[in-house]
């Protein structure tokens, strides 16, 4: 009994090591289910900033459409436009007024149809901005539900009745500042807005509202949209008995507010409810959900893929953007924390709401090796990335310098202490000419100076280019399979100043090294241990390079290679 037990231990082990070593080594196959959006680049597009067709000086979608070819040619396969739908524009068109038709300032229907059918020659998908918690307070709805307590919408929104006089339903601040509640003397109640006044919040729990905004969905889908990111998602739902959030004593936010936590009017479980709903419809047309997620964990992150991975395709992990230094530690944290979660991993390290990559990583002398660093991160690891416009050429976030500059609501009301969003969202700038080629016209925005040394035209020419690396890049990811498909193995984990790591494919590998000092670093590999030897460069900044399983990297250098077996 006793060497039983000794040889049925053994085989337990050598099982327990087996599959320790397939955890850290899995030779993934290509599943024949695998979606089209998972070996996808995804391009943010803020359409007042991209490009202006008929110089006005706000972009337009038959500019997007004239710059399809650039993206086509950069690597792009699909383009999540930000809110192009009629809009008062109180927040930038995130205040929908009516959400099957096309602003006027961007084109017209006809404009999107022109858009779509460009795109689909080229393979590019495209993905619609959906705001999902609210409406403008223009929309037909809001004007309806707003004329009278009896009215066919009032149940579309929330409406309650004050405290007492003057007294807002509960303590509820809004993030754009103030009470989230504001007092309509046409039916002497409050409505809430969990951001700008005119954004009133939708009640979802009314099942006519789900219907209506799950149709909308379908309306795009059938005009050729292959999918929607979905706004403000964590918004959706409060509690009916509007409990007033607690308040962290001695705390005030931008706007001289109390600090909440926002317990009982965001992250309801019902949330979820919605999500599967609005998967259900997206899957009758192979499109994708990708979430505006902000979460503090994995395991928060976990509940938006949904069981069994029925809700949102593509939760974004917004963790990796708080790691807002170049720290090999925290990366691997946030990489291995990622890649155990439920579903298909999402990257962003910029959009329309956060600083720019190229300001948060820089150090002011070395920004552009910075800036090729971080694309050989976020672009070689596994799951689907989301470029911002102006990433790949190394734009920076140029915030106005004066209250009257200041477009963002955000900005106008924190001022100065939030001086809000516009430092992120300035004109793309395709070349040196006035207004950076964006407009003929002053753009609604002042074009950075940068545009005189980071702009498209003159970076196309550089192969040495912040662009030039990205397309580089972008063009291994696209034809690589250990990029595209292969599993993630970490290496050298104890490095403090390089992030190493695999790529492997069957018989496949890439090596990826990126040194985040600003000294050269010489760093030796096992690679046998992997079933591998030397490293064949295949995308390189500086000087860096390879001897046998030896890689020298220069300061903030990037090393991509190809392993022999």
């Amino acid at each position: 009994m006793r060497c039983k037990w000794w040889l049925t231990l053994s085989w337990v082990l050598l099982g327990l090591c087996f599959f320790s070593a397939c955890a850290q080594q899995q030779t993934p196959v290509k599943s024949e289910t695998q979606q089209w959006w998972q070996d996808a680049v995804f391009y943010e597009i803020y359409p007042r900033s991209f490009a202006d067709s008929n110089n006005d000086g706000v972009g337009d979608l038959n500019g997007i459409a004239s710059k399809l070819d650039y993206l086509k040619d950069l690597g792009v396969d699909a383009i999540w436009i930000t809110p192009c739908f009629p809009s008062p524009q109180v927040d930038f068109g995130y205040d929908v007024s009516d959400y099957e038709n096309i602003d006027p300032m961007y084109g017209t229907l006809a404009d999107f149809d022109h858009l779509a059918a460009e795109a689909g020659k080229r393979n590019i998908h495209i993905i619609l901005d959906f705001v999902v918690n609210h409406t403008s307070d223009q929309h037909p709805w809001f004007l309806d539900s707003k004329s009278s307590r009896t009215s066919q919408h009032r149940d579309w929104y929330i409406w309650r009745d004050g405290k007492g006089p003057g007294q807002p339903p509960n303590n509820w601040t809004s993030t754009f500042g103030g009470s989230a509640w504001k007092f309509d003397p046409t039916t002497n109640q409050y409505y809430y807005h969990y951001f700008y006044a005119a954004q009133p919040d939708l009640n979802w729990r009314n099942p006519a509202v789900q219907d209506a905004m799950f149709d909308v969905t379908r309306w795009w889908y059938k005009r050729g949209v292959s999918g929607f990111r979905l706004d403000a998602v964590d918004t959706l739902f409060e509690d009916p008995n509007l409990t007033d959030n607690p308040v962290i004593p001695g705390q005030k936010n931008a706007y001289g507010d109390p600090v909440e936590k926002n317990v009982y009017n965001t992250k309801l479980p019902e949330v979820h409810d919605v999500l599967r709903g609005l998967r259900q419809v997206a899957d009758q047309y192979h499109a994708v959900l990708i979430g505006e997620t902000w979460t503090h964990d994995i395991a928060e992150l976990n509940r938006y893929y949904g069981q069994g991975n029925n809700e949102l395709q593509l939760p974004m992990d917004f963790l990796f953007t708080t790691v807002n230094k170049l720290s090999p530690a925290e990366f691997r944290k946030q990489i291995a924390a990622v890649n155990s979660a439920a579903g298909w991993p999402t990257f962003v390290i910029s959009n329309h709401d956060i600083v720019r990559s190229y300001d948060r990583y820089g150090d002011g002398v070395h920004n552009d090796e910075i800036a090729k660093l971080m694309a050989g991160l976020y672009l070689t690891l596994r799951g689907t990335p989301i470029l911002y416009y102006g990433e790949e050429i190394g734009m920076k976030t140029t915030p106005p310098t004066r209250k009257d500059e200041v477009q963002d609501p955000i900005g106008r009301t924190g001022w100065p202490k939030e001086k809000g969003r516009d430092g992120e969202r300035t004109p793309m700038q395709w070349d040196d000419s006035v207004n950076a080629g964006f407009s003929k016209a002053k753009p609604w925005l002042p074009v950075p100076p940068t545009y005189k040394t980071h702009n498209v035209a003159d970076e196309l020419k550089d192969p040495n280019s912040v662009l030039s690396f990205y397309k580089t890049v972008l063009k291994l990811r696209h034809t690589n399979p250990a990029l595209s498909d292969g599993n993630y193995v970490p290496l050298n984990e104890n490095d403090d100043d390089v992030l190493s790591y695999l790529r492997i494919y069957n018989d496949q590998a890439v090596l990826v090294a990126l040194n985040t000092s600003g000294a050269q670093q010489q760093v030796k590999f096992d690679f046998s241990k992997n079933g591998f030897s030397s490293a064949t460069p295949l995308a390189t900044t500086g000087k860096s390079s390879a001897q046998g399983q030896v890689v020298t990297l220069d300061p903030f250098g990037v090393f991509i290679g190809q392993l022999a077996k």
